[in-house]
């Protein structure tokens, strides 16, 4: 059985040892924060490697990536017919809706998506916060090199 007031002592002495220490500040706009090198910041395109496959805009569960593209057909040496591609024609990510869950960059088989660190781009109105493929492939050079897949060895021979 506990006294009667001591509820109220110990959050009284909770409260004197939280006073009596000093208060960490950070002066943010002008020494931004170090932050580790795996960081969720904001979601980075390589565009080269998107292949149109829509699996990042099926998975999504909140439906915040838009997909275009168009198939061209491209003519290969030595192959018997021309091959057709896909050409990305739009990428949106509407951040304004994205709940950062990392399940686009998860199910990415061909490396295009990657988290960049960067967390600074507030903006004024919420319709501005719908990027594209350009400020997408953007952010891709803030990308740590730890994240990037491995390059593949070159033929010795």
């Amino acid at each position: 059985m506990r006294l009667p007031g001591s509820g109220l002592v110990s959050g009284l002495a909770a409260t004197a040892r939280t006073a009596a220490r000093r208060a960490v500040t950070s002066q943010y706009p002008e020494h931004e924060p170090e932050l580790p090198e795996r960081s969720r910041g904001v979601i980075a395109l390589e565009e080269s490697n998107c292949t149109s496959c829509m699996l990042c805009a099926r998975e999504c569960p909140d439906w915040c990536i838009h997909i275009d593209s168009h198939k061209e057909t491209v003519e290969v040496e030595g192959a018997a017919r021309p091959r057709q591609v896909n050409v990305l024609d739009r990428f949106d990510i509407d951040f304004s809706l994205c709940m950062y869950c990392g399940i686009c960059i998860d199910v990415c088989p061909f490396d295009a998506l990657f988290w960049a660190p960067d967390f600074a781009y507030a903006e004024g109105d919420i319709r501005d916060l719908l990027h594209g493929k350009e400020h997408l492939g953007e952010w891709m050079a803030n990308v740590p090199p730890s994240a990037l897949p491995e390059a593949e060895p070159e033929d010795a021979g």
